[in-house]
Protein backbone atom coordinates (compact mmCIF):
# COMPACT_ATOMS: atom_id res chain seq x y z
CA UNK A 1 0.00 0.00 0.00
CA UNK A 2 1.46 3.29 -1.05
CA UNK A 3 0.46 5.67 2.06
CA UNK A 4 2.17 9.49 1.30
CA UNK A 5 3.04 11.12 4.74
CA UNK A 6 2.62 14.89 4.71
CA UNK A 7 1.71 18.30 6.39
CA UNK A 8 -1.27 19.29 5.94
CA UNK A 9 -2.25 22.27 3.55
CA UNK A 10 -4.85 24.98 3.39
CA UNK A 11 -6.20 23.61 0.67
CA UNK A 12 -6.73 20.07 2.76
CA UNK A 13 -9.05 21.81 5.50
CA UNK A 14 -12.15 21.05 4.15
CA UNK A 15 -11.06 17.57 2.96
CA UNK A 16 -10.05 17.38 6.59
CA UNK A 17 -12.71 18.43 8.14
CA UNK A 18 -14.93 16.12 6.32
CA UNK A 19 -12.66 13.95 7.98
CA UNK A 20 -12.78 14.44 11.22
CA UNK A 21 -16.49 14.38 11.67
CA UNK A 22 -16.53 10.77 9.81
CA UNK A 23 -13.76 9.49 11.78
CA UNK A 24 -15.52 10.90 15.60
CA UNK A 25 -18.54 9.54 14.73
CA UNK A 26 -17.90 6.44 13.69
CA UNK A 27 -15.45 6.00 16.82
CA UNK A 28 -18.44 7.24 19.12
CA UNK A 29 -20.87 4.57 17.04
CA UNK A 30 -18.38 1.67 17.93
CA UNK A 31 -17.79 2.33 21.44
CA UNK A 32 -21.52 2.66 21.95
CA UNK A 33 -21.68 6.30 22.96
CA UNK A 34 -23.26 7.57 19.61
CA UNK A 35 -26.32 9.73 21.15
CA UNK A 36 -23.56 11.58 23.00
CA UNK A 37 -24.29 14.20 20.12
CA UNK A 38 -22.98 17.39 21.94
CA UNK A 39 -19.62 15.46 22.91
CA UNK A 40 -19.20 14.52 19.59
CA UNK A 41 -19.42 17.97 18.16
CA UNK A 42 -17.30 18.69 20.73
CA UNK A 43 -14.52 16.66 19.92
CA UNK A 44 -15.23 17.60 15.92
CA UNK A 45 -14.80 21.41 16.99
CA UNK A 46 -11.81 21.16 18.89
CA UNK A 47 -9.98 19.58 15.81
CA UNK A 48 -11.24 21.43 13.54
CA UNK A 49 -9.47 24.51 15.98
CA UNK A 50 -6.30 22.26 16.33
CA UNK A 51 -5.77 22.24 12.59
CA UNK A 52 -6.44 26.20 12.56
CA UNK A 53 -3.60 26.74 15.12
CA UNK A 54 -1.10 24.39 13.38
CA UNK A 55 -1.96 26.62 10.27
CA UNK A 56 -2.05 29.50 11.65
CA UNK A 57 1.39 29.23 13.23
CA UNK A 58 2.88 26.89 10.70
CA UNK A 59 3.03 23.91 13.25
CA UNK A 60 4.90 25.79 15.77
CA UNK A 61 1.72 25.48 17.75
CA UNK A 62 0.34 22.12 16.82
CA UNK A 63 1.08 20.33 14.27
CA UNK A 64 -0.24 17.62 11.84
CA UNK A 65 0.80 15.01 9.33
CA UNK A 66 -1.87 13.81 6.99
CA UNK A 67 -1.92 10.14 5.44
CA UNK A 68 -2.84 9.76 2.21
CA UNK A 69 -3.52 7.03 -0.41
CA UNK A 70 -4.66 7.50 -3.85
CA UNK A 71 -5.12 10.73 -3.05
CA UNK A 72 -7.50 11.07 -0.15
CA UNK A 73 -6.89 11.55 3.32
CA UNK A 74 -6.73 8.18 5.21
CA UNK A 75 -4.97 9.42 8.51
CA UNK A 76 -3.93 11.92 11.27
CA UNK A 77 -2.11 12.71 13.44
CA UNK A 78 -1.48 15.89 15.18
CA UNK A 79 0.75 16.80 18.65
CA UNK A 80 0.31 20.25 20.60
CA UNK A 81 0.49 21.27 24.39
CA UNK A 82 -0.92 18.66 26.91
CA UNK A 83 -4.45 18.85 27.21
CA UNK A 84 -6.04 20.42 30.33
CA UNK A 85 -7.78 17.14 30.90
CA UNK A 86 -4.07 15.36 31.33
CA UNK A 87 -2.91 18.21 33.11
CA UNK A 88 -5.64 17.76 35.60
CA UNK A 89 -5.86 13.73 35.71
CA UNK A 90 -2.09 13.73 36.21
CA UNK A 91 -1.71 16.79 38.82
CA UNK A 92 0.42 18.74 36.66
CA UNK A 93 3.16 15.70 35.98
CA UNK A 94 3.44 15.57 32.27
CA UNK A 95 2.71 19.31 31.85
CA UNK A 96 6.29 19.70 30.18
CA UNK A 97 5.38 16.84 27.67
CA UNK A 98 3.92 17.32 24.25
CA UNK A 99 0.74 15.50 23.67
CA UNK A 100 0.20 13.20 20.18
CA UNK A 101 -3.18 12.98 19.44
CA UNK A 102 -5.77 13.33 16.80
CA UNK A 103 -4.51 9.38 15.14
CA UNK A 104 -7.51 9.02 13.01
CA UNK A 105 -7.58 6.56 10.75
CA UNK A 106 -10.49 6.18 8.18
CA UNK A 107 -12.80 3.16 8.94
CA UNK A 108 -12.42 1.90 5.72
CA UNK A 109 -8.50 1.64 5.95
CA UNK A 110 -7.75 0.37 9.90
CA UNK A 111 -5.80 -2.72 10.41
CA UNK A 112 -3.33 -2.01 7.55
CA UNK A 113 -0.37 -0.50 9.13
CA UNK A 114 -1.64 3.37 8.65
CA UNK A 115 -1.69 4.49 12.01
CA UNK A 116 1.81 3.09 12.93
CA UNK A 117 3.56 4.45 9.70
CA UNK A 118 1.63 8.26 11.04
CA UNK A 119 2.99 7.15 14.49
CA UNK A 120 7.17 6.46 13.21
CA UNK A 121 6.73 9.99 10.98
CA UNK A 122 5.78 11.53 14.41
CA UNK A 123 8.19 9.97 16.72
CA UNK A 124 10.83 11.38 13.87
CA UNK A 125 8.92 14.94 14.21
CA UNK A 126 9.27 14.49 17.79
CA UNK A 127 13.17 13.40 17.66
CA UNK A 128 14.26 16.35 15.40
CA UNK A 129 13.25 18.42 18.12
CA UNK A 130 15.41 16.88 20.45
CA UNK A 131 12.39 15.26 22.62
CA UNK A 132 12.32 11.88 23.62
CA UNK A 133 9.15 11.67 25.43
CA UNK A 134 5.78 12.58 24.95
CA UNK A 135 2.48 11.90 26.46
CA UNK A 136 -0.63 10.57 24.95
CA UNK A 137 -4.63 9.70 26.50
CA UNK A 138 -7.75 7.59 25.33
CA UNK A 139 -11.30 7.25 26.87
CA UNK A 140 -12.36 4.93 24.03
CA UNK A 141 -12.30 1.25 24.42
CA UNK A 142 -10.55 0.56 20.99
CA UNK A 143 -7.98 2.66 21.14
CA UNK A 144 -7.15 1.77 24.61
CA UNK A 145 -6.27 -1.51 23.91
CA UNK A 146 -4.36 -0.43 20.83
CA UNK A 147 -2.45 1.99 23.46
CA UNK A 148 -1.92 -1.01 25.64
CA UNK A 149 -0.69 -3.28 22.98
CA UNK A 150 1.81 -1.02 20.90
CA UNK A 151 3.03 0.99 24.73
CA UNK A 152 2.14 -0.87 27.65
CA UNK A 153 0.05 -0.69 30.66
CA UNK A 154 -1.04 2.88 31.06
CA UNK A 155 1.28 5.47 33.41
CA UNK A 156 -2.56 6.41 34.85
CA UNK A 157 -5.68 4.09 34.86
CA UNK A 158 -8.48 6.13 35.88
CA UNK A 159 -11.30 4.13 36.38
CA UNK A 160 -15.27 4.68 35.68
CA UNK A 161 -13.80 8.93 34.63
CA UNK A 162 -16.64 8.48 31.83
CA UNK A 163 -18.48 7.14 34.11
CA UNK A 164 -19.65 2.79 34.73
CA UNK A 165 -17.18 0.49 33.05
CA UNK A 166 -15.43 3.57 30.70
CA UNK A 167 -11.85 4.24 32.18
CA UNK A 168 -9.80 7.14 30.77
CA UNK A 169 -6.12 6.20 30.39
CA UNK A 170 -3.14 8.48 30.08
CA UNK A 171 0.47 7.17 28.91
CA UNK A 172 3.96 8.45 29.40
CA UNK A 173 6.05 7.49 26.69
CA UNK A 174 9.72 7.28 25.89
CA UNK A 175 10.22 7.05 22.04
CA UNK A 176 13.62 5.90 22.16
CA UNK A 177 12.12 2.33 23.74
CA UNK A 178 10.20 1.92 21.06
CA UNK A 179 13.13 2.52 17.88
Amino acid sequence: MDVHIRRPSNQDRHDLHHFFELVIYDTYQYEGIGHLIDDINDEIQSKKRYLDLDMKSSGKDRYFLVAELNGQIVGTIEYGPCSTLIQTCTNGELNHLLEVGTVFVHPNHQHKGIGNQLLLTMYAALQNQGLHEFCLDSGYKRAQRIWTKKFGPPTYHLNDYWGKGFPHMIWKVNIKSLT
